[in-house]
């Protein structure tokens, strides 16, 4: 059996990889945006403020131009180093240099101010302009392809400095009877044989080494399951449970598993 490796401050890389599933950033009196649920620990002075904090105002203005997902993310600021991981899913960092980079929201972990979120006319996208490094998570490693290419959907990561994709539906799926349903009830192909994504031009696509998409899981409320504090089987409202405190308050209630 091998001996596990303990890390402390000094030991930990600075915005590296600590391992494939967890990526260590390094705050020296800066900040970075950080979705919420994905820092699992920190060493240092470290405070998270959500995206309406009045002090953030210009930085928001600079920064920040997705009202969709304000409410998904937080700025990191003080001086320390945190760790960032997303449910054992495969995490790495990327460098843009004046480019522009498209991602599935939920992959994106954190990035720098010096990048600029905007929300992508693509649903379920965000777009990072500028220069600067981001965290991103994916479902087993990620693949980089060069256009023109046809992609399954549910192996999109995103793509960098090319045109948005459009739809393309296999011939035979258009015209037989899987077809003839789409055409009646508009719902798209069910795999990525029958309809996929088509880019064109020159750039980058970013894909993972699966059709399976990240599950979703909302962020901020304590899972009701066994071995969970304050999650048991017997879940809210359970006989002899806390009264729920109003507000913010709530909120630290269900951080902390009371």
């Amino acid at each position: 059996m091998s001996t596990p490796v303990i890390h402390d401050p000094m030991t930990l890389p600075s915005d590296d990889n600590v391992n494939a599933y967890t990526f260590c950033v390094e705050l020296t009196g800066s900040q970075w945006f950080l979705q919420k649920g994905k820092m699992i620990a920190y060493y240092g002075q470290i405070e998270f403020n959500g995206i309406g904090h009045g002090r953030f105002e210009r930085l928001i203005r600079k920064s920040f131009h997705s009202p969709l997902h304000a409410s998904d993310w937080v700025v990191a600021e003080g001086s320390g180093k945190m760790l960032l991981a997303d449910r054992a899913f495969d995490v790495n960092s990327f460098d843009l240099e004046n480019g522009n980079l498209t991602v599935r929201s939920g992959n994106l972990l954190a990035y720098q101010p010096t990048l600029a979120l905007k929300q992508s006319i693509v649903p379920g996208f965000v777009t990072l302009i500028g220069t600067g490094k981001f965290v991103a998570a994916s479902n087993g490693p990620v693949v980089f392809m060069e256009p023109p290419l046809r992609v399954d959907p549910q192996a999109l990561v995103g793509w960098a400095d090319c045109p948005a994709p459009c739809h393309h539906y296999d011939h035979g799926y258009m015209s037989g009877v899987m077809g003839g349903l789409r055409s009646l009830t508009g719902i798209g192909g069910a795999s990525g044989e029958e309809h996929q994504f088509e880019f064109v031009g020159a750039g980058t696509v970013l894909l993972q080494s699966t059709e399976v998409l990240m599950a979703e899981q909302p962020t901020g409320a304590v899972p009701q399951q066994a071995g969970v504090p304050g999650g048991s089987a017997g879940g809210a409202g359970q006989h002899g449970s806390a009264p729920r405190l109003p507000g913010q308050l709530g909120d630290l209630q269900r951080r902390f598993g009371l």
